[in-house]
């Protein structure tokens, strides 16, 4: 699954060639896409129709778009996108060639230089059809002093405002508003690894397995460490691992592993070469130079270097 590098490395590619576009049309080819949407195909596509894309924001793995009505009035509604396992938000030509999987097509107007006319298309490709789009009404965000702050961990406006559906996700490291404090209080209430609170959005979003097994090697911290367990200087090397390895990854535009995650235009991301040991099982270790252990975890696999990530003594 795309995980925060990816989902931004689209996000920014969106907000590049989209902003102030107006959608002139939607076809809904597959309404599996569309089945959070409970009003169905036809509402989707008659509330779209007209709209002006003014933002395109992210919260962890989570992208949606403000929209305006012909007149400019910001819509009570975004449109959510959630790319889940296979998801791909791709740009195009109205003439070019249709991909495999596609499964939404929305025509654009006005969307700028990168299209002849400006005229261009907006095309949702999803081949396992774990992700889709739905229109959701917007929240206000606040601080702890009840002052309005972004509700976006990315966007172009930094508005006040977040979907319902992604309102408990939490916020990620590289956004300004995240609180490591939070973040180190949540570790203290649980024995569970530390791994999982990684994976854990309600507690810090973004974070996958890939980036979770990268930054786990960076920080020398077993995924099973019960996370209550780790020292406050522990914490803060491992926030600071995740920041690193992701802001690394958004670089090089993401990590593909085959044809399932590519930007906007497309292409596929360069992170694979730099990763340390996801995917490395039985190669040497960058850091001490012993073979790379895959593991089972959770109905997947942790990667990890068994000198420099060792075992808790209860395991």
């Amino acid at each position: 699954m795309p995980e925060l590098p990816e989902v931004e490395v689209v996000r920014a590619g969106l907000a590049a060639h989209v902003l102030g576009a107006r959608v002139t049309d939607v076809e809904v080819l597959d309404p599996r896409s569309l089945r959070r949407h409970d009003a169905g195909p036809g509402d989707f596509r008659a509330r779209l129709s007209g709209a002006r894309i003014d933002d395109v924001a992210r919260r962890g793995k989570y992208l949606w778009l403000l929209l305006a009505d012909p007149q400019g009035h910001r819509l009570d509604d975004a449109l959510v996108v959630h790319l889940g396992m296979s998801g791909q938000a791709l740009l195009a030509r109205p003439d070019a060639p249709d991909p495999r999987h596609l499964r939404l097509r929305f025509d654009l107007a006005e969307a700028g230089e990168s299209f002849p006319g400006g005229r261009g298309q907006l095309r949702f490709v999803d081949q396992r059809i774990f992700g889709g789009m739905f229109l959701d009404r917007l929240l206000p965000v606040h601080d702890a002093a009840g002052s309005p702050v972004p509700g976006a961990g990315a966007s172009e406006l930094g508005e006040a405002s977040i979907p319902a559906s992604v309102a408990h996700i939490a916020r990620d490291p590289l956004d300004p508003h995240f609180d490591a404090r939070a973040f180190r209080r949540r570790l203290l209430r649980t024995d569970s690894g530390i791994k999982r609170v990684l994976l854990d959005q309600t507690a810090i979003s973004g974070v996958g397995n890939i980036y979770a097994d990268e930054a786990l090697w960076r920080a020398r911290l077993h995924y099973a460490k019960p996370a209550r367990s780790l020292t406050a200087a522990q914490t803060r090397d491992l926030l600071g691992a995740v920041t690193e390895v992701m802001t690394e990854a958004l670089a090089e535009g993401g990590t593909s592993f085959d044809a399932l995650y590519v930007n906007v235009n497309g292409e596929s991301g360069y992170f694979a070469r730099g990763l340390n040991v996801y995917g490395r099982e039985g190669l040497a270790c960058r850091r001490c130079g012993r073979p790379i252990r895959r593991e089972p975890f959770m109905n997947r696999s942790s990667y990890r270097c068994p000198r420099c990530q060792r075992a808790p003594r209860a395991l």
